[in-house]
C-alpha cells in the first residue's frame, strides 16, 4: 500500500532501491548489518529520489526489531521518519524492539516505545541480550558518548 503526502510517496522497497537504501544507511552512520531490501519501507520524493527508509527485522529468537530508520539530511524535521515508523508498526503485533543511542529515547517514546533499563537483562530476547553485551566494550574503546538504549513497544501507536 502506497501512502502519499505532498511530494512524498511511502511504499514497500523494490530491488531497484537496494543501493540507495545501503547508501543512506552508510550516510547516516547507523548499523549496516541486515539490510535486506524486501523488509524495507521507503519514502520517495517526486523526482524519484529515495529520501527515507526503515525496516522491521526478524531475529532467530523470534523477536522483531524496528531498525534502519533513516532520512536524508535535507529532508529531516518534516515528519518523514515518524510516518515511516507509523506505517511499519501499523500491521505489527507487539512486542517490537529497537536499539538506539540514549539521545534518541525521547524520539521513540512518542510512538509508545519504553526503555528497558537495569536488571540482568533476562527479560530481553536473546538477540538484544547479545547486542547489549557486545556493545558495552565497543563503546568504551571507541569513547562513544551516551549508551545504547533498548526499547520495546507493547501497545498501539499514539498519533
Amino acid at each position: 500500500m502506497a501512502v502519499a503526502q505532498p511530494s512524498i510517496v511511502y511504499r514497500p522497497a523494490q530491488a531497484s532501491d537496494e543501493a540507495a537504501i545501503k547508501a543512506l544507511i552508510r550516510a547516516v552512520n547507523i548499523n549496516p548489518m541486515g539490510l535486506k531490501w524486501p523488509r524495507f519501507l521507503v519514502a520517495v520524493a517526486e523526482n524519484g529520489e529515495l529520501i527515507g527508509c526503515g525496516q522491521i527485522k526478524s531475529h532467530r529468537d523470534g523477536s522483531r526489531e524496528l531498525a534502519s530508520i533513516a532520512v536524508q539530511r535535507a529532508w529531516r524535521r518534516q515528519g518523514i521518519a515518524a510516518e515511516i515508523i507509523h506505517l511499519l508498526l501499523a500491521d505489527e503485533p507487539p512486542p517490537v524492539w529497537l536499539t538506539c543511542m540514549d539521545s534518541l529515547v525521547p524520539f521513540y517514546q512518542q510512538f509508545g516505545f519504553v526503555e528497558v533499563k537495569g536488571g540482568d537483562g533476562r527479560s530481553l530476547p536473546l538477540y538484544f541480550r547479545f547486542i547489549r553485551t557486545v556493545f558495552k566494550p565497543i563503546q568504551k574503546l571507541s569513547r562513544i558518548p551516551g549508551y545504547l538504549a533498548i526499547m520495546v513497544w507493547h501497545n498501539e501507536i499514539g498519533h
